[in-house]
């Protein structure tokens, strides 16, 4: 018969390795990844040559490990247990580049740091201010978008802003905010596409 001063030790010793284990598979546990994918528009003809997209710059609280799911009231809520499956920049030129080159039939469009030996006739940039939900659960991404020839420039460079809001609320689930935010990029593909087309001829020395 065990005593009752040899048996508590001996729970609260199996309760701690318990309470340790737990601990351990909390930590060791991986986020739930996510993606953006290309979304198909309307090809558009008579683009340049050769596109490419730069990195976008992307506000440095968007850029984080886990995903920023909605800002209101002053503050950041994230996704528990999700995370991007790469860099937003690196994810958001890659996507933003498949469906350009979709809408542009006849162009090779590539990201910025892509191993291709190709030379630009023209270049997309784009800044992203917002990639989440608004405070009322719908999708929001603002930015400014600029595009322009390489070489020497003739005229300006264009740049106009972004900004697009998706039908519904989304941010009940990360899955569904991931897929309009996706819808977000093929909007700004579709005004990329717009305007490579109108860029004259690059001029070279």
């Amino acid at each position: 018969m065990i005593s009752s001063f040899s048996f508590r030790p001996l729970v609260l010793s199996l309760m701690g390795a318990m309470a340790l284990t737990g601990l351990l598979a909390a930590c060791s546990s991986d986020p739930t990844l996510y993606a953006l994918a290309p979304v198909p528009g309307v090809p558009q003809a008579g683009g340049p040559v050769v596109v490419e997209v730069r990195t976008p710059v992307v506000s440095a609280r968007l850029d984080r490990d886990t995903i920023v799911k909605s800002s209101s009231d002053y503050q950041l809520k994230l996704a528990a247990g999700a995370s991007w499956s790469e860099a937003l920049p690196d994810m958001i030129a890659h996507t933003l580049s498949t469906d350009l080159a979709q809408r542009l039939p006849g162009t090779t469009v590539f990201a910025e740091n892509d191993a291709v030996t190709t030379t630009a006739a023209a270049y997309v940039e784009l800044t992203i201010r917002n990639f989440e939900a608004d405070a009322r659960g719908y999708a929001l991404v603002n930015g400014m978008l600029s595009v322009h020839p390489a070489g020497k420039m003739i005229g300006p460079v264009m740049t106009v802003p972004v900004s697009w809001r998706s039908s519904e609320p989304v941010a009940s689930e990360t899955a569904r905010l991931a897929a309009a935010l996706s819808q977000g990029v093929a909007a700004i593909a579709d005004q990329a596409a717009a305007s490579v087309r109108t860029l004259p001829p690059p001029v070279h020395d």
